[in-house]
């Protein structure tokens, strides 16, 4: 593999940027970019392959969700602000897949709500219970974590629940969270707090509109398995 001062000039990473745009450039290329420089031993070129080869360990691309400094560090080339330029990269993609598109957004079906919180929340290594606060034509609102690490009936307050949507003008609401193992099938826990929440919101007048449960770019409606409506 040539090292970049090997490469033609209009082959450089920099100089395929300029002429063709980011959207031409490969992983690697664009890692370069980012990386700037590499060391003598290891040009920049070779580290950006280091940190891919260290992502894909981790399940591709998206490994570099997972990655921490001090899995960075251990790469020749990587010191501590390159570290933390890469790990902020990672956050950034992470806040862009998160946020809506505009201030109306609607999800109005499981597959628009899972849409919205596939990408943020699959890549989580424990499982993260959300509260999503919708207005009445089934617009987002905004959202609250409620459980990390596990979903259990005896950790949720139904009255803190609505509480919150309440106060933010939510008239609908949907549980959405992951399931680390990739596999969104439903758990007698999943079951017990969609049909305790589902209650409590009949009682206020906030109606549960749905739970989504996350896997690895699948997901669960418990609405459509008939849960919500038994």
């Amino acid at each position: 593999m040539r090292r970049v001062t090997e490469l033609p000039e209009n082959e450089r990473p920099y100089e395929r940027f300029y002429r063709l745009g980011a959207e031409a450039l490969n992983d690697r290329e664009l890692l370069a970019i980012l990386l700037r420089s590499g060391t003598s031993d290891c040009d920049v070129l070779e580290t950006a392959d280091r940190v891919l080869s260290l992502a894909r360990e981790r399940g591709g691309l998206s490994g570099l969700y997972h990655l921490m400094t001090s899995d960075l560090l251990q790469i020749p080339g990587i010191g501590k602000v390159k570290a933390m330029q890469l790990l902020a990269m990672s956050e950034l993609a992470r806040r862009m897949a998160k946020e809506p598109e505009s201030r109306t957004e609607i999800l109005d079906s499981p597959d628009a709500i899972a849409d919205r919180y596939m990408e943020e929340m699959r890549h989580l290594e424990v499982e993260e219970l959300r509260l999503i606060l919708l207005d009445s034509k089934n617009g987002w609102i905004g959202d609250k974590m409620l459980t990390r690490g596990t979903v259990n009936a005896s950790l949720i307050s139904a009255r803190e629940i609505f509480k919150e949507a309440l106060r933010y003008g939510a008239v609908k609401v949907v549980l959405v969270h992951n399931h680390p193992s990739g596999d969104p099938t439903p758990s007698r826990e999943d079951i017990e707090v969609t049909r305790q929440v589902a209650g409590a919101g009949l009682l206020v007048g906030v109606p549960l509109l749905d739970h989504i449960i996350l896997g690895d770019r699948v997901f669960t409606s418990l609405r459509e398995r008939g849960i919500l409506d038994g």
